[in-house]
């Protein structure tokens, strides 16, 4: 009989740990793509105009910035447990003050909030995981999986909410949030202050370490824009009707879900340098095409298609990190706060390029990280062999 922990190769005390883990993060995908589906009724609510709405998703991107970097060294204050919960409440504080107000300062904090939440389940998810599961590719893309089930999940929960209030989607994904906090404190999670391994203080400093951070610098680049602005995108250029703009969004992630999944199976038994670098090269290809038909079918395949390539990359990537890396809250904090500058910069770009050029325009930038990415990936590719 088919055993997911045995699969992934965790010891039989840890797989309930590693479960909770899942679900945290699955908790946490669902923040993430609620905010893009309601940034377009948040935004008329509040009467923002573009750039606002770009400096609220890098606010988001800020606080996840300012908890991916504490998040990997609060442990070492006060143990993984407390620090999980504590850094994790701000996805429920930072949705629940949102619905309440439309004060530019306090929606600004709201957003950093939900980021302060979604940058610690980042950093502790990936390093559970890493330390836990011995085929760590398979583990990790079957984590970030689980992001893609709640990220496909809660734009069907803002549609269902829309006609009423999109003020209830955030409710109902703020109890899902404190459920998962609450698991984790149940845990066996680790309550004591962790101690720092030999030689994980410091600022690593191989060539592979920074590679990958830079390439998942590019990819956060694109990946943070497209989940925020891609249903603003497709209401305002018309493309779709308002639902099937939000369920656009969905559409992403179920193809982000089965990319994940199908990376997870993959990733084994083949060179991730090599497949890290077709995922690339079919990101870029299928992005531009969205962006370039006026097809309603064909932009919809080009979704898809985006959703399956983007799938594996970041998880893939992350695992491609020395062990000592991949095990260190420390390191992890490093990498993936880095590479989260790359998200909060983007949207605001998109959103003031967009004030000038159109959204159309807007969108249209991140293809430039994204042919970015794909010459580290052909770099990183190139270092791999060239050791061999």
């Amino acid at each position: 009989m088919f055993s997911l922990g045995s699969f992934l190769g965790v010891e039989k005390e840890n797989r309930g740990l590693l479960y909770r883990i899942y679900f945290i993060f699955f908790a946490s995908g669902m923040m993430s793509t609620l905010l893009g589906a309601i940034l377009p009724e948040l935004g008329e609510s509040y009467s923002l105009d573009y750039a606002f709405r770009g400096v609220l998703l890098s606010a988001h991107q800020i606080g996840n910035l300012i908890a991916v970097i504490a998040s990997g060294y609060i442990p070492y204050l006060i143990g993984r447990k407390k620090s999980t919960v504590i850094l994790g409440s701000g996805i429920v504080l930072g949705l629940i003050l949102m619905t309440l107000t439309g004060n530019p300062v306090l929606l600004f904090i709201a957003f950093a909030l939900t980021g302060v939440g979604r940058g610690t389940m980042s950093n502790i998810t990936n390093v559970v995981v890493g330390e836990n599961a011995s085929n760590k590719a398979a583990g990790l893309n079957l984590l970030h999986a689980s992001f893609a089930i709640g990220a496909f999940i809660a734009p069907f929960i803002a549609i269902a909410a829309i006609p009423s209030s999109w003020r209830y989607a955030p409710v109902a994904v703020s109890l899902v949030m404190l459920l998962a906090l609450f698991l984790v404190l149940m845990s066996r999670l680790s309550s004591a202050r962790s101690e720092r391994k030999k030689g994980e203080a410091g600022l690593p400093r191989t060539l592979g370490f920074w590679l990958n951070t830079a390439i998942m610098f590019m990819y956060l680049c694109a990946e943070a824009s497209l989940i925020g602005w891609l249903v603003t995108y497709f209401q305002d250029t018309g493309v779709f009707p308002d639902s099937i703009s939000t369920m656009m969004q969905s559409c992403l992630w179920i193809m982000i879900l089965i990319g994940r999944l199908t990376c997870a199976v993959v990733s084994p038994h083949m060179n991730k340098n090599i497949l890290i670098l077709i995922l690339g090269l079919m990101m870029t290809f299928f992005f531009v095409l969205m962006v370039v038909s006026s097809s309603p079918v064909i932009i919809a395949i080009a979704v898809f298609g985006t959703g399956l390539s983007m799938s594996g990359i970041y998880p893939t990537t992350l695992s491609t990190m020395e062990d000592r890396y991949n095990s260190s809250t420390s390191a992890t904090g490093i990498c993936i706060g880095t590479a989260t500058v790359g998200a909060i910069v983007m949207p605001s770009i998109i959103g003031m390029v967009a004030e000038h050029a159109g959204i159309k325009g807007g969108i249209a930038t991140i293809s430039a990280a994204l042919l970015i990415m794909v010459v580290l990936m052909i770099i990183k590719l190139g270092v791999s062999l060239k050791r061999r």
